[in-house]
C-alpha cells in the first residue's frame, strides 16, 4: 500500500502538520521535538527521520515568536583559546546539539563588568539559557545571576547560598595531588607558579598548596612562591622571577599553560626536567600530552564539567521549578614523563673509591 501524499501549503514549503503526518506522531509531539523540547527517544527519532525526508526547515523567527525559544545557548568564558575552555566547550556543544540547539560562545577576558553586562543583556532573551565560567566571583555577579531572566549555570565555585544551578570541582585537592606525588617522588623544595591571587583558582590553589606542605611539615619558603597570569608568556616570566631568586627541584603550576612556560623557562636556564626540577600543571589539557617531556598534571575534569553543565541548563530550561542543583566533579592526577623520575638517592659520605676494572668508564 501507497504512502498517503501529503498535502503541502500553498508555497510548496512543508510543515510541522507534514512532519507529524509523515512520522505519525501528534502535531504536538512533532513540534516538542522541533522546537528541541524533548520527546521519548523513539518519537525523537521518528521526527527527525521525517523531517529529513520531507526537507522540513524550521522558521527560526516563527518558532522563536511562538514558542519563547531561541534554540541558541550561549557560554561565556574568560578565554577561548585556553585549551581548558576548548574541551569544555567541546563537550557543551554535543549536548547543546543534541537537543537541536546551537551554541554562541563569548570571550570576556575575565573582566567582570564584561561578565555583568553580558548576564543582564539575557533580559532580551537572544538565548534560551547559558553557562558561564567566571574565574572572579562579586556581589554584582550574584545579583545578576540570581535576577536572570533566562536559565544560567555557573562553572565553577560560587557560595553554599548561591541559588544556582553550579557544577564545580575542587581545585585545593587537586593541588595536594600534586604536592603529595612530588614529595614520595623524594622533591621538598617545592615551588608553586599560580595565576592572579584575585581570583577564584587562584585563590583557591594557593591556600591548597600551602596546607599540603605543612600536612607533610615542610617549611614554607615564600621565595618558592611566584604569582603571574594564567597564560604561557606570564607563566614563563614567573619562573624566571622565581629561578633568579632560589632552586626548586620541582614546581607545581597552577594550569597548564603555565606549566609549559615553566618548563621553557627550566630548559632556557640548562636544568634538566625532571632530573633537577619536576613539573606538574592542571587541568590536563591536550597541551599536556604535546609537550616534551609530557608534563604531569591534575585534571580537574573540564569535559566532565561541561558535559553536567549543559545537561542541568536543557533540565533547567524545560523545568524552571527544579530546585537548584549542585555538582561536584573529584580532580585526578596524571603521572607524566616531567615528574616521573624521582632524585637520585644521596651518595653516603667518605672519601671516593677507586675501580680499576671500571677505568675510563663514565656514569
Amino acid at each position: 500500500m501507497g504512502r498517503k501524499r501529503l498535502q503541502e501549503p500553498a508555497d510548496g514549503r512543508p510543515t510541522v502538520h507534514t512532519v507529524a503526518a509523515r512520522a505519525g506522531v501528534s502535531i504536538a509531539s512533532a513540534s516538542r521535538v522541533l522546537n528541541g523540547i524533548g520527546g521519548s527517544p523513539e518519537t525523537i527519532r521518528k521526527v527527525r527521520a521525517a523531517a529529513a525526508e520531507v526537507g522540513y526547515v524550521p522558521n527560526a523567527i516563527a518558532r522563536s515568536l511562538q514558542s519563547q525559544r531561541t534554540g541558541l545557548v550561549a557560554l561565556a568564558v574568560e578565554d577561548i583559546g585556553n585549551p581548558v575552555y576548548v574541551e569544555m566547550m567541546r563537550a557543551i556543544e554535543a549536548v547543546v546539539a543534541s537537543s537541536g540547539r546551537q551554541l554562541l560562545v563569548h570571550a570576556t577576558g575575565g573582566r567582570i563588568d564584561n561578565e555583568t553586562a553580558l548576564l543582564r543583556r539575557l533580559a532580551n532573551r537572544y538565548v534560551d539559557g547559558m553557562i558561564v565560567s567566571p574565574i572572579r566571583v562579586t556581589d554584582d555577579h550574584l545579583t545578576a545571576l540570581v535576577d536572570s531572566p533566562v536559565p544560567v549555570v555557573v562553572v565553577g565555585q560560587l557560595g553554599a547560598d548561591a541559588a544556582v544551578d553550579n557544577v564545580r570541582t575542587d581545585s585545593r585537592h587537586g593541588v595536594a595531588l600534586a604536592v603529595d606525588h612530588l614529595v614520595a617522588s623524594g622533591r621538598r623544595r617545592i615551588g608553586f607558579v599560580n595565576g592572579p591571587l584575585d581570583t577564584v583558582p587562584g585563590t583557591a590553589r594557593d591556600a591548597g598548596f600551602r596546607a599540603a606542605l605543612t600536612r607533610h611539615d615542610i617549611t614554607l619558603d615564600e621565595d618558592l612562591i611566584e604569582v603571574g597570569d594564567f597564560q604561557y608568556a606570564a607563566g614563563r616570566a614567573a619562573t624566571e622571577r622565581l629561578l633568579a631568586r632560589t632552586d626548586p627541584d620541582a614546581l607545581v603550576c597552577a594550569n597548564d599553560l603555565i606549566a609549559v612556560g615553566a618548563l621553557h623557562a627550566l630548559l632556557a636556564a640548562g636544568r634538566q626536567v625532571p632530573q633537577d626540577v619536576a613539573v606538574v600543571g592542571m587541568d590536563d589539557t591536550e597541551l599536556a600530552r604535546m609537550m616534551f617531556p609530557q608534563l604531569s598534571s591534575v585534571s580537574l575534569g573540564s569535559t566532565e564539567r561541561g558535559r553536567r553543565a549543559a545537561e542541568l541548563l536543557l533540565q533547567r530550561i524545560a523545568d524552571p521549578t527544579l530546585p537548584p542543583r549542585r555538582e561536584q566533579v573529584p580532580p585526578s592526577l596524571a603521572i607524566r614523563a616531567s615528574s616521573g623520575t624521582p632524585l637520585p638517592a644521596p651518595r653516603p659520605a667518605g672519601p671516593p673509591t677507586t675501580h680499576p676494572s671500571s677505568e675510563g668508564v663514565t656514569a
